[in-house]
């Protein structure tokens, strides 16, 4: 078995990129290249998230642009864990017909166990990010909700 060409595609490094650097869209610059619009595209929601993030540790909870910043980094987040998962559920033939096509299917690498270990990881990481940013989005809208009730009970 001859090694793979260094431009060949591994669908285990895309799952794992996308779980460490999903955000960035260096899964997305990993596969597509540096020209790719939706890798830079990503850059956005992620900034506005942290900076909801940096409001919140700044003015508390209580600020309303932070409650609707924090959510868009947590979706965004786990839609790059979905991806990762998408990554490396693909099978193996299916992968390099999309992204090694100039492999040989008789050359083409096992992924093995390790994407299935990313996938754990990307699914576990995502469930979670996506629970705590509907929780958070859930709670924060109710408490605005009882407030605006309060305002127009008074």
């Amino acid at each position: 078995m001859t090694p793979p060409s260094p431009r060949s595609k591994s669908k285990t490094v895309a799952t794992w990129v996308a779980f460490l650097g999903g955000g960035l869209g260096l899964h997305r610059f990993y596969l597509h290249g540096l020209r790719d619009k939706l890798g830079w595209l990503l850059w956005v929601p992620t900034l506005l998230g942290l900076w909801g993030l940096h409001r919140v540790s700044l003015y508390g909870q209580d600020d309303q642009l932070a409650w609707l910043l924090v959510p868009v980094l947590g979706f965004t987040l786990a839609g790059c864990m979905l991806q990762g998962i998408v990554y490396g559920l693909t099978p193996d033939a299916a992968w390099h017909a999309r992204h090694n096509p100039q492999l040989p299917a008789e050359q083409a690498p096992a992924s093995g166990w390790p994407a299935i270990v990313g996938v754990i990881l990307c699914l576990l990481i995502g469930a979670t990010v996506l629970m705590a940013t509907i929780a958070f989005s859930g709670q924060r809208y109710f408490e605005y909700q009882v407030e605006e009730a309060r305002k127009i009970s008074q």
